[in-house]
């Protein structure tokens, strides 16, 4: 097969209490997955797009069929996601502290990407992006559509990521998306987002 399914960095159980044993188990096993067997059936279809990488493929998200769109994306966003927490992530620092001071501070950061991922309609992913001179924007995508996408409004490099998809989170907080958004923070890696920050500025 083109593409297999990345395994969980930590334990199912590792997130816990933000993202519970449960919650981790099926997004994982079942909806990873699942975006990934479907992703592989759309590029065996297709032979050109054999021997391609997935960021390849979704720098042409808007001349791909829906199956190839929807999945590649969800393959690709939530090996992301995944690789953007751990247990107690700690705080920014060096270039992407200093990034996010310029942008006015911690706290207006996550104001802001709460209130996208709020404000995200129905599914999808709110997003933190760097552009080609390091400037931070906030942004949001629909469905598993993400900033490397040809198709984005707001096209960067994908420094955090969050799902706002309802199977991310309501086993443990029902329909509350904004308690959710909220509890998250206590579980982004800072080291992992520094780092993809530093290859951007």
């Amino acid at each position: 097969m083109a593409f297999e399914l990345p395994p969980l960095p930590y334990a199912y159980d590792a997130l816990e209490p933000t993202i519970s044993k449960e919650t981790m188990t099926v997004h994982h096993d079942k909806h990873h997955k699942a975006y990934t067997d479907k992703l592989n059936e759309g590029v065996a279809a297709d032979p050109k797009l054999a021997g391609k990488s997935i960021e390849e493929i979704l720098a042409t998200a808007s001349t791909q069929p829906p199956l190839i769109r929807n999945n590649g994306g969800g393959f690709w966003n939530h090996d992301f996601f995944w690789k953007s927490m751990k247990q107690g992530g700690g705080q920014p620092s060096g270039k992407l502290a200093a990034a996010i001071d310029t942008y006015g501070g911690l706290d207006k950061l996550k104001e802001d990407f709460n209130a996208k991922g709020v404000g995200q309609f129905g599914s999808g992913w709110v997003w933190l992006i760097a552009d080609t001179g390091g400037t931070l924007k906030v942004t949001s995508t629909p469905n598993q559509d993400n900033p490397l996408m040809d198709v984005a409004a707001d096209k960067g490099t994908p420094l955090l990521g969050n799902d706002v998809w309802e199977h991310a989170y309501y086993l443990t907080y029902k329909n509350d998306r904004a308690a959710y958004l909220k509890a998250w923070w206590h579980v982004v890696d800072w080291e992992a987002v520094g780092g993809r920050y530093e290859a951007v500025a």
